[in-house]
This record gives structure tokens, sequence and C-alpha cells, in this order.
């Protein structure tokens, strides 16, 4: 108990007040961060569509769910206006043929309504009556709009600088010159060209302070801050002295203080000239003790490539089988 307080005490004075979380452990959830850098947040006490930006939901939304959304509305705004000219009369579509039946007659209104929302318009069926001509107008407007919208929201998640970077499953804490170390690696996943990148490491301690429960945040500064340029992986070392909030901590001691380490990587995209940023976090479990990573940077065959085997950035040992 003794040590556990001097421990507290000395990592007093460095308490970080600015990171814009809560300090109340109790309110917070098994995680601050995801890995994939969004905030494990849910906002309440406002109605959906105030506490939503229908945009930025859009644009962070997975590729696979926006693909599936567009095709689902697209589905459903052609049903609603097939069931419309269907109640009308499809007499009032001219050249629908009317000797296959219900089915076929609702399935010939799907297909126009298809052709009028996409501004396709063959001919072979076409209004005829006044309802039909006026919800062909209306849906060929609400065709233009929604395109608009799509082809603007495409556009906008494909042009989107990111940062492309992926990071290690795990952290671990490694020997590091005669003492230990916390490491963890990132890479570029894709080609593009990141200069200048920086990282922020901070790491949030839940515990018992005795006059209640409580998250303190404190800065990891890291062996090398900021790299020229990203090229190959960059293993980001913070060593574990004396004056670092994990000095004397084991694996049983992460988990039992809820330790997290919050990461926020910036870096300048060379070629579209902005800067991108990507965060990620690794929780108590997420840290292996006593562990090393596994090389995966290698020549090529002929000796004139440098080979990143993105396959092997997660890849350690534990140090007791070197």
């Amino acid at each position: 108990m003794t040590q556990r307080k001097t421990y507290k005490d000395r990592l007093r004075a460095r308490i970080l007040e600015n990171t814009g979380f809560s300090t109340n452990t109790a309110a917070e959830a098994s995680r601050l961060s995801n890995r994939d850098g969004s905030y494990n947040v849910r906002k309440t006490g406002m109605p959906l569509w105030e506490r939503y930006s229908a945009m930025h939901t859009l644009l962070r939304m997975k590729t696979r769910h926006f693909i599936m959304l567009a095709f689902g509305y697209y589905f459903l705004l052609n049903t609603i206006f097939a069931w419309l000219y269907y109640l009308t009369g499809v007499d009032e579509l001219s050249g629908i043929d009317h000797q296959s039946g219900e089915m076929s007659d609702f399935m010939q209104a799907f297909f126009f309504s298809a052709q009028t929302l996409t501004t396709v318009g063959y001919g072979h069926v076409h209004p005829s009556g006044l309802m039909a001509n006026i919800l062909a107008a209306v849906e060929s407007l609400t065709g233009i709009l929604t395109f608009a919208v799509f082809t603007g929201l495409i556009y906008a998640r494909f042009s989107q600088p990111r940062a492309h970077l992926v990071f290690s499953d795990n952290a671990i804490i490694a020997p590091h010159k005669g003492g230990r170390a916390l490491m963890f690696r990132l890479a570029s996943a894709r080609n593009n060209n990141l200069t200048d990148v920086t990282i922020q490491a901070v790491v949030a301690i839940h515990a018992d302070e005795g006059s209640g429960a409580a998250t303190r945040f404190y800065n990891l500064p890291t062996e090398i801050s900021r790299i020229n340029t990203l090229i190959t992986s960059w293993t980001v070392v913070h060593v574990i002295d004396d004056n670092s909030p994990l000095y004397g901590l084991q694996a049983k001691d992460l988990a039992e203080i809820r330790a997290e380490i919050l990461i926020q990587i910036n870096g300048l995209d060379d070629q579209l000239f902005v800067t991108v940023q990507q965060k990620t976090s690794y929780i108590a479990s997420e840290i292996v003790c006593d562990a090393r990573f596994l090389p995966m940077i290698s020549r090529s065959r002929d000796g004139k490539k440098t080979i990143v085997d993105l396959g092997k950035l997660s890849s350690y040992q534990l140090s007791s089988e070197t």
C-alpha cells in the first residue's frame, strides 16, 4: 500500500488535465478509444437528428455499408414509386403489357420507375395520364437530387485524405538498453508517402484514489517523436525508467489500473500536400510483457529492393524464446 501511494504521489505532478476525457472512471466504458481511432462514446439527452450529422455519418461509414445503403435506397425508392404507379393505375402507363398478370404489371412499373429515376427513359413505357405524369415529374426531380448527393458523397469519400496506417495488433514491453520499454509498430499500408510524421502517446490510468474512482492521463515520451518520412516501418519506443508512469508495473498491474495507451499520428501527405491524422489505442489486455518484435524488413533476392512484409507487422515472440 505504501508503494502504491508513493507511486501515485510521484506521478501527481505530471497529470494531464487537457485531454478532453472525463476523469470519472465509473462513467467510462472498457476503453476510451477504439482500435480504429474512433472514440467509444455515445451521446444522449437530445433528439437523434440533433445528435448526428448525416454528412459525417455517411463519410465515416465503412465502404461496404455505404454501398449497401446506396443499393438499398435505390431499391426502396423504386419500389415506392412502383407501388404509386401501380395504385394510380398501370393503365396510365402506355406500353405496358397487361397479358401476364398483376405481378408482371408491378415489375414493369418498377423498371419504368428505375428508368425515370435515372432519367434513362427508353420510351417503351411512358406516362399517359395526369397522375402518372405528375409522379414521373416528381420522381425525375428526386432522381436528379439523389444522384447529385450520392455523386458528391462518392467523390468526397474517394478524395478524402487518409493516413492509411496499420498498427501492430499488440503493444509489447520488451528489454531495451539494459532496461524495459513499451513498443508498438506502425507502417503505411498503401503507396502514399508521409513526411514529417509525429507521434503523441498518452496513457490513461483508472484507479481508486481513496476519495473515489478517477482516471488520470500522463504523457508517454518516446525516444523519437518525429521522423522525416515513413518509408518502411516505425517501431515507437517509450523507455520505462523511473520517470515513466509505467515504471514498475507488470501485466497484472496494468490490468488492475485498466491502463490504456492512446496514440495519435500526424503526417504530411507529400502528394496531396495535406496533413493527415490517424489514431489508435491499446488496452491492458493488448499489451504483452517480456516480448520482442520479429524482423519484418528484408532485402529482395537481387538486392535492389527493400521488402516490408506487412504480414509480420504484429509478429513477436516472448523473450524467454529468444
